[in-house]
């Protein structure tokens, strides 16, 4: 998110188109001035306008709404995608990344129609409150409030209520596991009947490997923004020690069916195996897929990249036969 770093060669392992989406952001954040300077307001507004060329085109919905639903935490902004016609179909709840700190519904909008259309399920958005204004865990209540709402309202919408998804990217990966993990423990685990995690973070700890080979901007997430993002989530040093925050200490028996995307050029990929050994040790049925080339954030340079759409397709897929 921030400019590329000052270094004297290209780095050959990224996927030429991928370069060409972090070569075209990055360029795009510095001209509005040196990121970390800004307000968090400021920064949102940057992020906006430098996401906007990514969200456009993709496919069109039969139906787009956006509501307003009423939380603990004061009324969230929840949008709905219904890619056709036929009723009922399966949802899957979608949770925006972006550090639990910038981005929203808009930034996302094509991502979410892309699966919409793919998977033919009715996408979810839910605008939840960023950090650090909003800290762990309002937005994961909010969630939990949503899913509640769309229980109920199911019907209406052309939603099969037995058939819902959970899913995210980032930081909305690291919610959708806090979501199936507390309705776990709250013996509603299976209400999620799938779990799709793309380029997800679980936990405040890189290693020094990561840190140095996929730490710098040219992959899009900085080994210091990240530390910057999980400062703005947590509220107190002991939340980084609780599960929901922090899922990588979770005890993950139980969980449904889940997805990883993960990029390959990521410091976080090495966080997605992480999770994939540790689901398969808990019994949790997984799918585990690494995109050679990829950077986080990969999957908003669909419109230019092959790779964005194939993982697209491939998370689309299993959706459609996990909730088959």
């Amino acid at each position: 998110m921030t400019a590329l770093d000052p270094i004297d060669h290209l780095d050959d392992d990224l996927d030429a188109d991928i370069r060409r989406f972090v070569a075209e952001t990055s360029a795009a954040y510095a001209a509005g001035g040196p990121f970390e300077r800004l307000s968090f307001p400021e920064q949102r507004q940057l992020a906006e306008i430098v996401r906007t060329p990514w969200r456009q085109g993709g496919p069109i919905m039969a139906r787009t709404e956006t509501l307003v639903v009423d939380t603990p935490h004061g009324p969230v902004k929840v949008r709905l995608h219904d890619p056709s016609p036929r009723a009922p179909k399966p949802a899957m709840v979608y949770l925006h990344g972006g550090g639990w700190t910038l981005f929203s519904l808009d930034t996302h909008d094509r991502v979410m129609r892309e699966y919409a259309a793919a998977a033919n399920v009715v996408v979810v958005g839910i605008d939840y409150s960023l950090s650090p204004e909003a800290k762990f865990p309002v937005a994961l209540e909010q969630v939990e409030a949503v899913i509640a709402w769309l229980r109920g309202i199911a019907a209406d919408y052309r939603i099969d209520a037995d058939h819902i998804a959970i899913g995210g990217d980032s930081a909305g990966a690291c919610l959708s596991f806090a979501t199936a993990l507390k309705l776990r423990d709250q013996g509603e685990g299976g209400l999620i009947k799938a779990l799709l995690a793309i380029y997800p973070v679980f936990d405040t700890r890189v290693s020094d490997e990561a840190a140095r080979r996929y730490g710098g901007a040219r992959y899009m997430l900085s080994a210091a923004e990240l530390r910057g993002f999980w400062s703005n989530y947590l509220g107190t040093p002991a939340d980084a020690d609780n599960p929901l925050a922090r899922p990588m200490l979770a005890d993950l028996a139980g969980l449904p069916p889940t997805c990883l995307t993960i990029a390959e050029c990521d410091i976080l990929a090495e966080q997605g195996r992480a999770m994939a050994d540790r689901l398969r040790a808990a019994g949790v049925e997984v799918r585990s897929d690494v995109y050679a080339g990829a950077t986080h954030s990969f999957l908003e340079a669909v419109s230019i990249a092959p790779i964005a759409r194939k993982a697209i397709d491939d998370g689309a897929a299993w959706l459609r036969d996990t909730l088959a």
